[in-house]
């Protein structure tokens, strides 16, 4: 019997040294409260670019800035309410401006990047904090260790029509490897570098869900790429959710509305151009749509919106 019972009790001291990891997640707080919008229908997606952030950390230069931002647009693409713009394609507008994607925080020139991608919104962001501590404990037969990485990222949503910061929040993020060994077997090793990346999801998973609500709140819309008699055809297409039958109203944009204070701008003139309806989509990417008119009230051109109809 009582070999039995070392053996049972070696055995589960053994268990208990394997490795095992933990990731905790804390819900991002938004900077300035906001208020969850009920989604009441799954609508177009919204276009939307994340540029590459910022590591305000002494750890990780040159991986973790990128690292945070790639894991953003994944999960914004797995949520199936976005277009995000290719990290190419914004990397390629940035260069053609003379701009560094990287550290971009001033919200005029996020928002002039966004303008000439037809973007609704762009995101920047910083790692704010990172830090990695050992935690362990030694006994007379076992050991036990583990790694812990806590990390705090930062966004902030930027309106490219206006500039203006919609929405900005800070998630916190942490995950723990635990290593042991018994009468000196076991798992031992050194940095566990998948920590960084379970650590920062934790922060950033949840930017997702208040992204989508803040953006909810401000009217979808789509951009007139070209006009035929009565038929429109629209930046936006199968790709963005759209549905044939669905109806569009059509404006075209005037001059700027700015706050006389502070010369900012508030939104820009309009004149209604009439109702329309998708008939077909048209291009090889799937995100271009035809629209017929159902009631005309002026001429359209290419750079005039199109909103979901009331």
């Amino acid at each position: 019997m009582k070999k039995v019972f070392y053996t049972a009790s070696i055995a589960s001291l053994l268990l208990s040294c394997a490795p095992s990891k933990s990731v905790k997640m804390q819900q991002a707080t938004t900077v300035k409260e906001t208020k969850k919008v009920k989604e009441t229908y799954i609508g177009p997606k919204r276009r939307i670019g994340v540029v590459e952030f910022e590591n305000k950390s002494a750890y990780g230069q040159g991986r973790l800035g990128q690292a945070a931002s790639d894991i953003l647009v994944t999960e914004l693409v797995k949520s199936e309410k976005f277009i995000v713009v290719e990290r190419d394609k914004m990397d390629r507008i940035m260069q053609e401006q003379k701009l560094q994607t990287q550290g971009i925080t001033d919200p005029q020139t996020a928002a002039k990047i966004g303008q000439i991608m037809g973007l609704e919104a762009i995101v920047v962001g910083a790692v704010s904090q990172f830090g990695v501590k050992k935690e362990g404990s030694d006994y007379l037969l076992a050991q036990s260790k583990q790694q812990v990485a806590d990390v705090t990222v930062d966004i902030r949503v930027i309106d490219v029509q206006n500039g203006q910061v919609i929405l900005a929040d800070s998630g916190k993020g942490q995950a723990k490897n635990k290593k042991g060994s018994f009468l000196g077997m076991g798992t031992r090793g050194g940095y566990d570098e998948t920590l960084e990346g379970e650590a920062l999801r934790a922060a950033i998973v949840k930017f997702v869900d208040n992204i989508s609500n803040q953006l909810n709140k401000r009217p979808w819309s789509a951009m007139i790429a070209d006009y035929s008699g009565e038929e429109i055809y629209l930046n936006a297409g199968s790709s963005s959710n759209l549905k044939e039958g669905l109806e569009l109203s059509c404006y075209k944009q005037g001059k700027e509305i700015r706050d006389p204070r502070n010369n900012q701008i508030l939104g820009y003139r309009e004149e209604y151009l009439g109702d329309f309806e998708i008939i077909r989509f048209c291009g090889d990417g799937g995100d271009c749509s035809i629209a017929r008119a159902l009631s005309l009230k002026g001429t359209p051109k290419a750079g005039d919106i199109c909103r979901l109809k009331k």
